[in-house]
């Protein structure tokens, strides 16, 4: 089973297309392929830079793929009923069960409030979800109807991230333009995940950094 045969599979990508469509009906920003494909890549650049086997970092690929499929369901608790569907799909399609359990509570605990990294693909999802924050996640054209989230998310002009040369530190790096959204609006909507963040690198035994047009914050 591999990341390649998750993303070209047609019910999967109904079920994700299906729940972006939930969450535009609520007014959630993009929580569709593109989002999914960069925490993919995201979780597999760190855990690949840390040095984890091949076969976990396919892990955290396809877990990435899959983490909000819940949506379909409801948006409240949809990282565990996401990691529900995702046991039954991938058992469906043959996937080994150490490899499920991997997937699934990775899955399961990906959301603020009640997920706990609890294995290294846990961790890398975590982090790579909670920093997907970026000016093409918003949805709403009209500026003068813009709630919190959608200023927040549309003032991020760059983001990525990077580790430090001896890999001791993971640093999320946002250029932010002030004029749309002060850097006390980020903290005001997105502090949760950012602890969620430091938690989850302290798992994978570094130290998680945020860094906003140049000032180091945390």
């Amino acid at each position: 089973m591999t990341y390649k045969d998750i993303v070209e599979n047609g019910d999967i990508r109904e079920y994700i297309a299906s729940a972006d469509r939930s969450l535009v009906a609520l007014g959630y920003t993009e929580h569709s392929f593109a989002h999914v494909g960069k925490v993919a890549s995201d979780a597999a650049f760190i855990l690949s830079e840390l040095g984890y086997p091949e076969e976990e970092i396919e892990l955290a690929r396809i877990a990435a793929h899959l983490h909000d499929i819940g949506n379909l369901v409801n948006r409240n608790e949809h990282s565990q009923s996401g990691a529900v569907m995702a046991f039954r799909i991938l058992d469906k399609l043959g996937m080994s069960a150490p490899d499920i359990a991997t997937v699934v509570s990775a899955i399961g605990n990906h959301d603020e409030g009640t997920g706990v990294a609890v294995n290294a693909v846990a961790a890398a999802l975590i982090i790579a979800d909670k920093s997907d924050v970026r000016r093409t996640r918003v949805r709403n054209q009209d500026f003068s109807t813009f709630d919190i989230h959608d200023r927040v998310n549309y003032s991020v002009e760059e983001s990525s991230l990077s580790f430090s040369e001896d890999k001791s530190v993971l640093s999320l790096h946002l250029k932010i333009d002030q004029s749309i959204s002060s850097v006390m609006d980020y903290f005001e909507i997105f502090i949760g995940r950012m602890i969620m963040c430091r938690k989850a690198a302290d798992y994978l035994g570094v130290r998680f950094s945020l860094v906003i047009n140049g000032q180091k914050l945390l």
